[in-house]
């Protein structure tokens, strides 16, 4: 039976949970608000208000008219873009990322320890070291301002994390299991297929959670590398900005801003509770 007490200390812990619940939430609703709120009525009142005129026209116009970089066409192409950056990416660096932990967590080998040190140490480099490496890298391969260069980026960089997250699933696997698949003759790829993978669907959840959100948000190599018609939806919303400078229409780009966020927010609300599961699945051995 569920325990109703509300001790002072429970009383407390409401409160903090529900003032940092505010602290994500009111920027939220704030955008929502503002998103099917026309230009005249924002400026007019302020940018916190409920609306006076529900304009659902503002999410067509960001959607497919508004000029964003003198392309008329709304965030739609953008929204393009970031897909076919942030699926492929997230794709091929938790499929890698799986394979790297199951080897350096169950088929151990000389300078195992090392080479797991090393591609863990992605995890601690601030972004801006490595964009001059990345410019040599992309330069060098011919794919300045393409999106095979983000999905090249993004796929290397998210190898720190997805073999840091498999890594300390598969660990707790029991290591017998492996030994009795080996002297029954399989191999390095059979037991991976055969044994692990069965067993690695909540830590791949949490992987792919991750990766497809921190892709799909990431600003910063996107502006660096791509231009034009070439960049993710992220960039586009700073070009949109810059391009609504002298006459604000802060409810288009609120409503850009919702459209370029519904992908990582269907994600959360459809798989939020599995990436708690799968963080928490490998930490009891």
């Amino acid at each position: 039976m569920r325990d109703t007490t509300f001790t002072p200390g429970r009383i407390l812990i409401y409160l903090a949970v529900w003032s940092l619940a505010a602290a994500w939430l009111v920027p939220l609703a704030v955008v929502m608000l503002n998103s099917v709120r026309t230009a005249e009525e924002i400026v007019q009142t302020s940018m916190i208000g409920w609306p006076e005129h529900w304009a659902w026209d503002n999410y067509r116009t960001a959607w497919a008219d508004f000029c964003v970089a003198q392309t008329c066409a709304g965030i739609r192409p953008y929204m393009l873009n970031s897909a076919l950056v942030s699926i492929p990416a997230t794709i091929i660096s938790t499929v890698f990322g799986a394979v790297a932990g199951y080897a350096v967590s169950l088929w151990r080998f000389p300078g195992d320890r090392w080479i797991y040190g090393v591609v863990t140490l992605g995890l601690f480099l601030p972004q801006q070291m490595r964009l001059l490496p990345w410019t040599i890298v992309l330069r060098d391969v011919g794919l300045i301002n393409t999106l095979t260069g983000l999905v090249l980026i993004h796929s290397i960089q998210g190898l720190s994390f997805t073999t840091l997250f498999c890594r300390n699933y598969y660990i707790a696997i029991p290591r017998e299991l492996i030994g009795a698949a080996r002297i029954d003759g399989a191999g390095f790829f059979r037991i991976f297929r055969r044994i692990v993978l069965p067993l690695s669907p909540p830590i791949l959840i949490v992987t792919v959670i991750w990766q497809f959100t921190h892709i799909w948000n990431e600003f910063l190599y996107g502006v660096t590398f791509t231009t034009g018609q070439q960049q993710p939806v992220t960039a586009a919303l700073i070009a949109l900005s810059a391009a609504v400078a002298d006459v604000p229409q802060h409810g288009v780009q609120s409503a850009a801003v919702m459209i370029a966020a519904l992908p990582t927010l269907l994600v959360y609300l459809l798989g939020g509770r599995y990436f708690v599961r799968g963080l928490t699945a490998g930490a009891v051995k």
